[in-house]
């Protein structure tokens, strides 16, 4: 489709391109021009808009606080290192392919 550029009016994108490309009225749109091409895409929500200023707060509040607990030391977990996870998950699958093996010959 070919649109004309005026001097006094922003740019118009005809209805059957804007239903093609799925933008609805009142959606943000980023325009790029590079080299004389002009890029229109949707512009994508932030974080900051997905959260009310108070839900934001409580969050940030959350993450400084585990920040704080890990750079303190302040860690539960079973394991110190990943090998020693490894190692546990590899004990307990021989476990329970014993005791399937078991279960078999009790029957």
């Amino acid at each position: 489709m070919t649109v004309f550029v005026k001097s006094k009016s922003g740019l118009t994108i005809p209805e059957t391109i804007r239903r093609q490309a799925g933008f609805k009225t009142g959606a943000l749109l980023e325009v790029k021009a590079s080299a004389g091409i002009v890029t229109i895409v949707p512009k994508l929500p932030s974080a900051d808009d997905e959260y009310t200023p108070e839900q934001r707060r409580v969050v940030d509040a959350q993450l400084t606080e585990g920040l704080e607990d890990i750079r303190k030391g302040r860690t539960a977990g079973p394991f110190n290192t990943a090998d020693e996870m490894i190692a546990h998950m590899k004990a307990a699958l021989k476990k329970r392919a014993a005791a399937k093996r078991a279960k078999r010959f009790v029957r």
